[in-house]
């Protein structure tokens, strides 16, 4: 997870210098260029997320299910917020970690996510429990 902190940065000096050597001064402007409109792609898709997430509660997803089957270890947050398509209700202290995220459905079911360093690690679906006395009984039968 370090690994792209590093790499990121590292490999982007690295096409600028590479820029220079080969075209001067118009391949580092075009190698600036480039990056540029690389962090431009991600703002404008972090930015997307963030304005489909205001419009919807905090904490709502359509249906805890099909999230807990969606989900997968080492997925970042944001990436967890598009899909649901909802900020997740922090559940954890403020700036602590891990961080824990509850997402909650109509029926009450929900997923607890837990994220270290932005990354999710572990998931939990809890559905609630049908009370013992509520049975379900078939209709009467018609009558001939």
């Amino acid at each position: 997870m370090q690994f792209q902190k590093i790499f990121v940065p590292i490999a982007s000096v690295v096409l600028v210098v590479a820029a220079y050597r080969a075209y001067g001064w118009g391949g580092v402007a075009i190698a600036l260029g480039a990056l540029v409109m690389w962090l431009l792609l991600h703002f404008t898709r972090m930015m997307q997320v963030l304005k489909r997430a205001a419009d919807r509660p905090v904490g709502f997803v359509d249906s805890a299910v099909m999230l807990n089957a969606k989900l997968k270890p080492g997925v970042n947050l944001l990436h967890v917020v598009a899909m649901t398509r909802a900020l997740g209700e922090l559940v954890s202290p403020k700036d602590s970690q891990p961080e824990l995220f509850r997402w909650t459905d109509a029926s009450e079911s929900f997923v607890t996510c837990e994220f270290r360093q932005g990354k999710l690690v572990t998931w939990e679906l809890v559905r609630p429990t049908q009370p013992a006395d509520a049975t379900t009984t078939a209709p009467p039968a018609p009558a001939p």
